[in-house]
């Protein structure tokens, strides 16, 4: 268990058109140390997602070289399409480093939340909104309204201003909904969540916020930050302890 001292590092996969694989260390904790390598990946479309797990061993095997206690596959479209079960026994065979998905964790804090009716935001093009609603819909969760600003790249997702999901998210809050889940890791998002949050009066889930949660959980670190909304303060970790399962 980390006594908020020894710096504890962590292996990040993340798409190599991304330009915000500096989000969860903008939220960290200060003894976390983000490594990150990239994986190809320039279009936001489901063929790109399914390619991210291509030569992930090799990727992983890199993070390894730096001795990381956990690697975090972040993408979520990617992790949802090629299955994180698939994506974990590809990184463990490679480097024998315990991993976690951004698909799990997102499905694990709407558990934890008590999100089963949510209104989606995303930077995505439609069939990758409709393919996520599907996957949300056969684990049991609603989507009462999809909203997002589409973008063909994951530079242009990048470069939507953190005001413009603010002003998004506010249009919605008059919805009738358990909760909002922002979903993409290569959006500017850390700083207006728990903006986002106070705004829309229910939780807010957002893929890195999420992602770093479940990381914090699985290396038992309890220094939490306060600025990056409920789930990431630690509201709801014994939410998640009650219902605790790694399966989606």
């Amino acid at each position: 268990m980390s006594n908020g001292k020894q710096e504890i590092r962590i292996g990040q996969l993340y798409p190599s058109g991304g330009i915000r694989d500096d989000e969860m260390r903008k939220m960290a904790p200060p003894d976390i140390r983000f490594i990150t390598t990239r994986l190809p990946f320039k279009k936001t479309d489901l063929a790109s997602g399914a390619s991210l797990s291509d030569k992930l061993g090799y990727h992983a095997g890199l993070l390894a070289d730096a001795q990381v206690s956990l690697i975090a596959f972040n993408c979520t479209s990617g992790s949802m399409i090629s299955g994180p079960d698939e994506i974990n026994r590809q990184i463990h065979k490679a480097t024998g480093i315990p991993s976690v998905t951004t698909i799990e964790a997102v499905m694990q804090a709407i558990r934890a939340t008590r999100m089963r009716r949510l209104i989606l935001m995303t930077p995505y093009p439609s069939e990758v909104v409709q393919a996520e609603i599907r996957f949300l819909s056969a684990h049991g969760h609603e989507v009462v309204k999809a909203i997002g600003i589409p973008c063909e790249d994951p530079v242009s997702q990048g470069l939507i201003p953190g005001q413009t999901w603010v002003d998004l998210a506010h249009s919605v809050k008059d919805i009738e909904c358990d909760g909002l889940l922002a979903s993409c890791a290569g959006i500017q998002l850390a700083d207006v969540i728990q903006t986002i949050e106070n705004d829309f009066g229910r939780p807010v889930v957002a893929s890195n916020q999420a992602l770093l949660w479940a990381c914090l959980q699985r290396l038992q670190v309890t220094t939490r930050p306060m600025a990056y909304g409920a789930l990431l303060r630690g509201d709801f970790d014994n939410n998640y302890q009650a219902d605790k399962t790694d399966a989606v």
